[in-house]
């Protein structure tokens, strides 16, 4: 079969990894394995119509819903105004992408044209969501994630093995993110500042003859929070456990502002901050294992909870982001767990809980423990994945998804 005009002299890998390239600068997540598909679908569709190629690079790049508005935007800026030349020497007319600014949804017409029977007709399944760039407070995370896992994003935790952990927790220390901010008692210059700084202008008036025709503005001082890590390592959480304290070692690592602690309990509570800011984040997990000695017992949340309130840690909960990595599984009373996490709430700025079960379709969180600090979390997220675990990333550094 000839190659059509639309593809005729392009190498298909260079073709397919330009293309790849551009879609991950916009933020598609695209899987390591998606520009061989793209080939490889080519080669055996070999579309001679630009829809055609539409389809051929949605079906094989795109993973996610999500994904869907920022892929059709990159495919019109490169495509959308280029029309295939025919096999009889003609040119085939510019269509409008399938997606929400179709005139009709599923109808592709010719442009600048009126309405025709002849129509095509595309499966339209592009949902329009939310712009990306909305929201000033939005984080991008580094994209460049280990080939091993980047096909890997949507699987659950629990199906890595170890070295897949160890890649994960060194994507983990090379990630630089924003974490909660709150107010301090200090003040910086600030040209927009509400509070006037007496000291700052007088110092500058001294140049305009003691009058003050330059008032110097100060704001309050915002700084990270402190972040506090408390994770279950009872047997139902071990897949889970791991990649959370690879997070807070990062963040151990890294930011060093946010003065992180570090918790397991299952029967007990244990403070494993010391332990994880080794270098090696082998030795630190095998030292973390060492230290836990009630690892993948039972589990008793509201009575581990209680001891991380009392002295000497809870003054370390005071204005600070407290995360609860559990699924739920409690072998206290119900009441127990509600009355620390309402201790809890009214000491910590924000109150997260992490739990893996989540993640499934037919969850809900109606029984026992759960339901019981349930209404005490400000985000309640799985976290159960690498999507997962950027999503909470992201939530936890943008103040609008707190409740």
């Amino acid at each position: 079969m000839p190659t059509p005009l639309l593809l005729r002299g392009v190498d298909l890998a260079a073709f397919a990894a330009a293309l790849v390239a551009r879609l991950r600068g916009a933020g598609v997540l695209v899987s390591a394995n998606g520009p061989a598909d793209f080939v490889q679908a080519l080669r055996r569709l070999v579309p001679d119509t630009t829809s055609a190629l539409y389809w051929a690079a949605r079906l094989t790049l795109v993973n996610r819903m999500e994904d869907l508005v920022a892929f059709d935007a990159v495919f019109a800026s490169v495509f959308g105004a280029v029309g295939a030349a025919r096999p009889d020497g003609t040119t085939e007319p510019v269509l409008p992408l399938p997606g929400p600014k179709t005139p009709a949804a599923g109808t592709v017409r010719p442009a600048g044209g009126p309405s025709q029977a002849g129509a095509h007709q595309l499966p339209w399944a592009t949902r329009a969501t939310a712009d990306r760039d909305a929201t000033p407070t939005s984080v991008v995370l580094p994209d460049p994630l280990p080939s091993r896992i980047s096909a890997r994003a949507d699987e659950p935790f629990d199906r890595f093995d170890a070295q897949d952990l160890r890649l994960l927790g060194s994507w983990l220390e090379a990630t630089v993110s924003r974490w909660p901010r709150g107010r301090s008692m200090r003040f910086e210059p600030s040209a927009g500042g509400k509070r006037i700084d007496l000291r700052a202008t007088m110092n500058a008036s001294r140049a305009t003859g003691w009058e003050s025709v330059i008032l110097a503005r100060t704001r309050p001082r915002r700084r990270p929070r402190r972040v506090v890590l408390a994770c279950d390592v009872s047997r139902s959480m071990q897949p889970y456990a791991a990649v959370y304290l690879h997070l807070m070692r990062a963040a151990a690592l890294r930011q060093a502002r946010i003065r992180p602690e570090v918790f397991a309990f299952s029967t007990s509570l244990t403070r494993l901050t010391p332990v994880l800011s080794h270098r090696s984040a082998e030795v630190a997990l095998q030292k973390a294992n060492a230290k836990v000695t009630d690892r993948y017992g039972g589990t008793f949340i509201g009575r581990s909870l209680g001891a991380l309130l009392a002295a000497p840690h809870g003054n370390a909960l005071r204005g600070a982001v407290v995360i609860i990595a559990s699924d739920g599984w409690d072998a206290d009373p119900p009441d127990v767990l509600a009355r620390a996490m309402a201790r809890l709430r009214r000491r910590a700025a924000m109150l997260v809980w992490l739990n893996p079960r989540a993640a499934q379709g037919d969850f809900q969180p109606l029984a026992g423990s759960m339901a019981a600090a349930l209404p005490y979390c400000d985000l309640f997220l799985p976290a159960h994945s690498l999507t997962g675990l950027r999503e909470f990333l992201l939530a936890l550094a943008n103040p609008a998804s707190r409740r």
